[in-house]
């Protein structure tokens, strides 16, 4: 779970970018500085951190890469801060890519496989404002509350529709997961496809309606079925922002 900015420096400035990486665990100030190139795989950038006694420290490396389906930049970083190892993507909305801005946002990247989503309660609730959802989803090992936001970064049909994002402890909003908007095939009725990020893996459910929900703003979370109806590549995890 993990959220941050990253934002490109003047040429004359020493480091490439500079951001910050938030978690529920911790706030970091990083830096990304080019580094000389071995191969072509090999990684554009270090990047360095500050540690508690002053000294800069290398984290991870970072690549310039471009969409798969989308052809749009972003950079991709893999980071260990003494916690293991994560990965994450710094990405830039329509608007920012417009006004060829320096402003990226940082989002998760992968998680650790699909679990088993088990006995699932929840409900999700339309919001009248910013076309957003307010939810939460709990079984006997977690109970989390959360928002869907609208995905600024859709630009190809097979995007999400909606960021799942929680607040950290410092209420930093940090994107887990991703929501696509879908169609039975079966009933005609509409429902959302979410897919969360855990620390035991990705979660995917659905928020669904019943004949007395149908029609209101209200949702019932329940468990995945694999019906063949999820949303195109709603499978792939976080990575489909770029």
């Amino acid at each position: 779970m993990f959220a941050g900015t990253l934002t490109r420096n003047t040429e004359t400035a020493a480091a490439q970018y500079s951001g910050m990486i938030h978690s529920t665990r911790f706030d970091i100030a990083i830096q990304l500085e080019t580094r000389p190139k071995m191969s072509e795989r090999s990684p554009d950038y270090d990047v360095t951190a500050v540690n508690k006694s002053g000294r800069k420290v290398r984290i991870g490396t970072a690549w310039n890469e471009t969409g798969n389906t989308s052809g749009n930049p972003y950079i991709s970083m893999q980071i260990d801060v003494g916690l293991g190892p994560f990965r994450v993507n710094a990405v830039q909305t329509k608007e920012a890519r417009a006004a060829k801005s320096g402003e990226f946002e940082i989002i998760p990247l992968v998680s650790n496989g699909f679990m088993k989503s088990g006995s699932i309660s929840g409900e999700l609730t339309a919001m009248d404002a910013d076309n957003a959802f307010a939810g939460y989803i709990a079984n006997m090992m977690f109970d989390l509350d959360f928002m869907l936001i609208e995905n600024d970064y859709k630009s190809v049909d097979t995007h999400p529709d909606y960021r799942v994002e929680v607040s950290s402890p410092r209420g930093k909003p940090i994107r887990v997961g991703s929501a696509w908007m879908a169609k039975s095939s079966r009933t005609g009725n509409n429902y959302l496809s979410l897919l969360i990020n855990t620390p035991d893996g990705d979660l995917r459910v659905n928020a669904v309606q019943n004949e007395e929900q149908r029609g209101g703003q209200t949702f019932s979370i329940i468990p995945f079925i694999d019906s063949g109806e999820q949303p195109q590549d709603a499978g792939a995890g976080l990575s489909l922002v770029a």
